[in-house]
């Protein structure tokens, strides 16, 4: 794994968004994987800027999110599809039918989870996976687990997740318990990996995630085992990595 220390979320920001527009500039139609949560913006905030500028062009590009609430429809406001409009697509020239997340609406699990191997698989993977991780080591909504998952699946939110994710909405009971999410297996076929991690809560799993055992107790371990991994951390996230 290659880390890069940032300075802080605005570097860790600019310093990702660097790798994936350079991902974008030397392959115009290419597949990015995509996260949501806090960390990303930043990035996605300053990929828009130099949209704007004319620096990156997104016309070819093709995107699959990695998860999606189960029990939400496209245009909730806390909807992952919706997410991923306001801080990105809205603000480049993205075809948003060439634009993937999970369908979160339908009920069905197995369903949803088949369908969305397939469009994964029918599209090659991702040329770029971006990630985020969470405070217990999750990528993706893959949690602490005894093995480590395989293709798309429905999972039971931990209850730190919950906890964690309770910020974005108006009560801690308004968060979904359950969500899609690609698995594990299906990360690891992207040809690069980009971790992004910012601010002191992080710190326990960006070590765990580079220098601990690989195991599913920590599903970010696995990523040790990519031949391309690159972690963008701020000095906070990295302090346990010293």
């Amino acid at each position: 794994m290659k880390i890069i220390k940032a300075k802080d979320y605005e570097d860790m920001s600019r310093k990702a968004a660097n790798i994936i527009s350079a991902q974008v500039i030397l392959k115009p139609d290419c597949v990015l994987g995509l996260a949501t949560g806090s960390t990303p913006i930043g990035a996605y905030k300053q990929l828009a800027a130099w949209y704007e500028k004319g620096d990156v062009d997104f016309a070819e590009v093709s995107t699959y999110n990695l998860d999606e609430y189960r029990g939400l429809s496209h245009d909730d406001p806390q909807s992952y599809h919706y997410f991923m409009r306001e801080n990105f697509f809205d603000h480049i020239n993205i075809d948003l039918n060439n634009t993937h997340v999970p369908d979160g609406s339908n009920p069905d699990a197995a369903a949803v989870c088949s369908e969305y191997d397939k469009i994964v698989a029918a599209a090659g993977y991702p040329d770029l996976q971006l990630l985020g991780i969470g405070n217990n080591g999750h990528i993706g909504f893959n949690e602490p687990d005894d093995h480590f998952s395989k293709g798309t699946h429905c999972v039971d939110l931990t209850e730190s997740t919950i906890q964690a994710n309770s910020r974005l909405f108006d009560s801690i009971d308004d968060v979904p318990r359950q969500a899609y999410t690609m698995g594990t297996q299906t990360i690891m076929y992207a040809r690069m990996i980009l971790v992004v991690a910012n601010g002191e809560a992080k710190a326990q799993a960006v070590h765990d995630m580079c220098y601990g055992p690989v195991t599913p107790a920590c599903p970010a371990s696995i990523l040790q085992l990519h031949t391309n991994c690159v972690v963008v951390a701020d000095e906070a996230a990295l302090s346990l990595c010293e």
